[in-house]
């Protein structure tokens, strides 16, 4: 973190942070709205090795263009997280599809109500044509929204909005460690784990502009989102994950057991010794798993813990409000 940083308490430092890959028919009306909606703020594009003119259209409409070289979006939200000084950071997508009017309110209530995280919900809307939120990536995303909510203990309504606003001190305590898309899933999570506060609200959202194409895929990037859900549940909730593994182990070993004790009251032997080992091993590994997920949740609390430390070095927006 970078030390010499001071929070301006009477004009607050906002940032549109931009990621973009292949949007030279989208950046400029994105810029063009930033600048209308929030005039005091600075706007960065980051360019993720885009194949167009993307990053001259950006520097042409007055942006500041900061080159990624590592394909993918949470690899560029690593970037901007990290080379971005500011108070509040706006990051919305390059592609033109958020209605960014209300960008002002958001940021107002970011600092007034002491927010860490503004996640803005689609609302569709079909000015551009009828097919603006496809019903693949609407179903997906309510699936994956209801997942991460039922493992981590709070239920937003759109988890993979691109539209989201940050404070300065979820930014300089988010571990960035996704590559691509589900980066989201990420962000999402480590404010349920640190117990930010956050805010949801209704934005906009519209067709792409003619002649731009989307770089989703619903099945490949809902299988990475489900996988990222996945390491996440077991890397933050590691004795709710062993623990469940060592109860199906265990009722696994029951079952198999069951009918060998049966025989040996019957009979007084045991004839199926190889099923009695089999059943006994499982039970060790049940036992085992039951160890394992103890010791990781230590360790993860220990994680935890210094993660919120990082978070509590900076201030918050609550600081902001004092001085406007």
């Amino acid at each position: 973190m970078n030390t010499s940083y001071s929070i301006n308490l009477t004009d607050p430092r906002i940032a549109f942070v931009i990621p973009c890959f292949n949007e030279a028919g989208a950046i400029a009306e994105v810029i063009r709205a930033c600048r209308i909606n929030l005039p005091q703020a600075t706007i960065y594009v980051f360019d993720n090795n885009s194949t167009d003119n993307t990053a001259a259209i950006a520097r042409s409409e007055g942006a500041q263009v900061i080159s990624v070289s590592l394909r993918g979006k949470g690899n560029v939200i690593r970037c901007m997280f990290a080379d971005v000084e500011a108070d509040i950071y706006f990051m919305i997508d390059g592609d033109a599809t958020y209605d960014i009017s209300e960008a002002s309110t958001a940021v107002s209530k970011m600092i007034n109500e002491g927010l860490d995280m503004i996640v803005g919900v689609r609302m569709e809307k079909s000015e551009r044509g009828d097919n603006t939120y496809r019903l693949g990536h609407r179903f997906g995303n309510a699936i994956l929204t209801s997942t991460v909510g039922w493992l981590f203990g709070r239920q937003f309504q759109d988890m993979l909005s691109g539209y989201r606003v940050f404070s300065r001190r979820y930014v300089k305590s988010f571990p960035a460690a996704a590559h691509g898309f589900e980066t989201e899933t990420e962000l999402t999570v480590h404010a349920l784990e640190l117990r930010m506060p956050c805010l949801e609200m209704p934005v906009g959202y519209f067709e792409r502009p003619a002649g731009t194409v989307s770089k989703l895929s619903t099945l490949r990037d809902g299988w990475r989102i489900l996988m990222t859900i996945f390491k996440l549940f077991i890397s933050e909730r590691p004795l709710m994950f062993f623990s469940l593994l060592a109860l199906v182990l265990a009722l696994v070993s029951v079952s198999l057991v069951i009918p060998i004790v049966n025989t040996f009251l019957d009979i007084g032997l045991v004839p199926r010794l190889p099923t009695a080992i089999l059943a006994g091993g499982i039970m060790l590994s049940a036992l085992l798993s039951l160890f394992c997920g103890s010791l990781l949740h230590n360790v993860t609390l220990a994680r935890q813990e210094q993660k919120r430390f990082a978070y509590l070095l900076v201030s918050g927006p609550r600081r902001l409000a004092k001085g406007l």
